[in-house]
């Protein structure tokens, strides 16, 4: 079966990597992707296969059906690009001012059209239902694409019985495909923080309440939670990314904001921080004579791998690479991911598919979110067979 997935990608390589160019040279930001989707949605209907547009927003869904009933399984690509303006160099770059494809959603889109491609002509092979599903607004947090298209249906009709997806990854080589059980990113949330003081002239601090000092005692508060209250086998980030406060140079500030994320791993230690760092931040202001708001907004939840669906699809990546093709025991990022959505309510399996070219030290390979990042073109083939003999052993699921 291999070698027959193998032939077929050869054969449609030309038509994803095509693909994959038009979508880079035209970019969408989040919850504007009606190119790409009008694109995909063209693919799929070329392919004979049942189309559904404008789930969740500009969410393609295409179902195709094999030679008999049985399990279904569903595929998933993101499709927005980042405000990034690209200096790749490439002669495809994108030509939306400040817009990129930074983060490998135009990869992950052709590879998922091109495992389209390769599927639909296998129909005869395989019974049960395959859900190509080509999700909007990946970047969005803390609500993301996922929670819509889920709404609208998608997980349903017929019901998905497990799901696969992958993201290109720049610090694994091409050629390896990261794939671990269990957690495989962070529940990332937003924190932001109102320190309130009362304002004076400058030269009589004693006179007001200065929320410059008081901010600065919450935040330097805020991080003893992570070595203090946060135990040693768990783990958590919190990182306040701006600070703004103060008007003029002789004001005592009377109002100091902060914005930030925490990222946890632990349904249990992201209660524990969200509680901890409200009573923190309000306790040491109201200490020193202030007032602390704190607003923590839950965004995408940690992905979790299902044992035995990345059981299976690690079967797969061996059947792609040979046993030194999978990695399975790699760290856990910390970046937020919204398939986590999906596999909160299907048992799912998600892969780092390794993009770094050969000849590339990891130093220099440019990362994701970054003017210059390009995956290797090399990385997709692999991407491709993947996804399809990941999404034909997931119907077989456990039975050899």
């Amino acid at each position: 079966m291999i070698e027959l997935i193998a032939n077929l990608e050869e054969r449609f390589r030309e038509k994803y990597t095509f693909y994959r160019m038009e979508i880079h040279r035209n970019p969408e930001l989040s919850y504007h992707e009606e190119r790409t989707a009008s694109l995909v949605a063209d693919v799929l209907k070329g392919l004979g296969t049942e189309v559904h547009t404008g789930v969740g927003g500009h969410g393609v869904v295409g179902i195709l059906k094999g030679k008999g009933p049985g399990r279904c399984v569903g595929l998933r690509a993101d499709m927005d690009a980042l405000s990034i303006q690209e200096n790749t160099g490439l002669p495809w770059s994108s030509e939306n001012d400040g817009v990129m494809h930074a983060c490998g959603h135009d990869a992950h889109t052709a590879v998922l059209l091109g495992a389209a491609h390769v599927l639909s002509e296998m129909t005869d092979r395989f019974d049960g239902t395959i859900k190509f599903v080509f999700q909007p607004a990946e970047e969005n947090s803390p609500t993301g694409g996922a929670p819509f298209m889920i709404k609208d249906g998608v997980l349903d009709n017929p019901k998905v019985d497990a799901m696969l997806g992958l993201h290109v990854w720049p610090t694994l080589k091409t050629g390896i495909i990261g794939l671990q059980t269990g957690a495989v990113s962070a529940a990332s949330d937003r924190l932001g923080i109102v320190v309130h003081g009362k304002a004076c002239h400058a030269s009589m601090p004693d006179m007001g309440i200065d929320a410059v000092v008081v901010g600065s005692a919450v935040v330097m508060a805020l991080q003893t939670i992570l070595s203090r209250s946060v135990g040693a086998s768990d783990r958590a980030v919190l990182t306040l990314g701006t600070v703004k406060g103060g008007d003029r140079y002789n004001i005592v500030a009377d109002k100091v904001t902060y914005d930030g994320t925490v990222r946890t791993f632990d349904p249990t230690v992201r209660k524990t921080m969200e509680r901890l760092i409200k009573r923190t931040s309000e306790g040491v202001a109201q200490s020193l004579g202030g007032m602390a708001e704190v607003n923590y907004s839950h965004g995408y939840p940690s992905a979790m791998n299902d044992p035995e669906v990345t059981s299976v699809a690690q079967r797969a990546v061996v059947e792609v690479l040979g046993e030194k093709g999978l990695l399975s025991d790699l760290p856990v990022h910390p970046g937020g991911e919204d398939f986590a959505f999906f596999a909160e309510k299907v048992p799912s399996a998600f892969a780092w598919l390794g993009c770094c070219p050969e000849d590339v030290d990891f130093e220099d390979m440019p990362p994701l979110h970054n003017e210059k990042f390009l995956p290797d073109e090399r990385a997709l083939p692999i991407g491709v067979r993947f996804m399809v003999a990941g999404a034909l052993e997931m119907l077989k699921g456990e039975e050899r």
